[in-house]
């Protein structure tokens, strides 16, 4: 058994696919095949059920996927302690941020940082809080930026900004002659809502449920620029971070608070108990320095 086998087993669970899971690891799927059988074989049980049409992990799957995350992690941690003691003024980090807090925030972040640390480099995962959320726990990322709630007993929080959630209508949507508006003023609206994978997504179906009601969701995009869109061709109503609200176009588009009020709360997360690399350790104090709200 090597690395690599567990490497390659891991994604396959991740992906619940053959196919996905090579095309993440950049092999042939024959030769995903073949390495995970081969670990099948050494280990003498069935992994992975291939009955299905997705392929799922069996028991032993499962037991062999948890202890095969932290197997990884750990030789991920052995590489990053023998870089910083080759040299503690390079580095490399792997960060996730969702597109709407990268937009705000990312460029003048990268460009302050790397005038401080030019030799430390940043690769950014853009994805959903929820999708960041999973690849810092699994190890994938070294840190990454969410919209909370995020789990305290996985996550270490550096708390990041604040704002509140707006609804943007039409100029010429009844609610847009409103000061402000409640939850429950939405009940009959077509909604314009982010992808699942991004935290704004499911509070904003909390925040319906605890007015009394299921949102009647017209369209579903991943990119706020196409919802804006939506939105200035009068398609629905969406609800958005006020800095992103900022950004829609004020001819045609009207913002309003909402409430009560739905905070938009960003965080920085790292995995609890996970080793920290010098470069890490250096990121988490410029942000620390710079942009946390803490007291």
């Amino acid at each position: 058994m090597d690395v690599r086998q567990l490497i390659y087993f891991t994604e396959v669970a991740r992906q619940q696919s053959f196919t996905k899971a090579a095309a993440s690891l950049h092999v042939t799927q024959p030769t995903l095949s073949k390495v995970v059988k081969l670990l099948e074989t050494e280990l003498n049980t069935t992994l992975i059920d291939r009955s299905q049409r997705k392929s799922v992990l069996t028991d032993a799957g499962a037991l062999v996927y948890e202890r095969a995350l932290k197997i990884i992690q750990m030789v991920n941690e052995v590489h990053l302690v023998l870089e910083d003691l080759e040299d503690l003024k390079k580095g490399h980090i792997k960060l996730g941020m969702p597109p709407l807090i990268g937009i705000l925030f990312f460029p003048e972040m990268m460009k302050a940082f790397q005038k401080i640390y030019p030799e430390i480099t940043i690769t950014l995962d853009e994805v959903g809080a929820n999708v960041v959320k999973e690849r810092v726990f699994d190890g994938d990322l070294d840190g990454g930026f969410v919209m909370l709630p995020a789990h305290e007993e996985d996550y270490d929080l550096l708390p990041f900004t604040t704002e509140q959630v707006q609804l943007i209508v039409h100029q010429d949507h009844p609610l847009a002659v409103k000061e402000n508006v409640s939850m429950l003023d939405l009940k009959n609206e077509k909604m314009l809502l982010f992808s699942d994978d991004f935290t704004i997504h499911d509070r904003i179906i909390e925040e319906c449920e605890k007015a009394g009601f299921i949102p009647d969701v017209a369209f579903i995009s991943s990119q706020w620029d196409f919802i804006s869109q939506m939105v200035e061709h009068n398609l629905g109503v969406a609800l958005f971070p006020e800095s992103i609200a900022a950004k829609a176009n004020a001819d045609i588009i009207k913002t309003i608070p909402v409430y009560p009020v739905i905070p938009w709360e960003i965080s920085f997360i790292t995995k609890k108990g996970r080793y920290c690399s010098h470069a890490m350790k250096k990121f988490i104090e410029f942000i620390k320095d710079n942009y946390s709200k803490t007291e």
